[in-house]
């Protein structure tokens, strides 16, 4: 069994599809176990194997956090326009 170490599989073990089948209960076991494991198929990682009861990964962060949080004034397209255009066209 190989050992990957790019991205997201370093460090995890790599098992090839046809490796898994015939040795599924034993790698069942070791993921119970904590031993978390990547299947992959032609070389490629397909799935990642983990204990059922392990803790879920942190939520990614979506837009909209904030939301409530701060506030946009109503003029936020304009903002600075006047001097804006003085920068581009001189004051008039």
């Amino acid at each position: 069994m190989a050992t990957a170490g790019v991205g997201e599989l370093k460090g995890l073990k790599v098992v090839n599809i046809h490796e898994a089948k015939t040795h599924l209960s034993r790698l069942v076991e070791e993921a119970a176990n904590g031993e978390s494991f990547v299947i992959a198929k032609a070389g490629r990682p397909m799935v990642k194997v983990i204990r059922l009861d392990a803790a879920e990964p942190e939520p990614k962060r979506r837009l909209g956090f904030l939301k409530g949080k701060i506030e946009i004034p109503d003029d936020f397209d304009t903002m600075f326009q006047k001097e804006i255009e003085e920068m581009f066209y001189g004051e008039e």
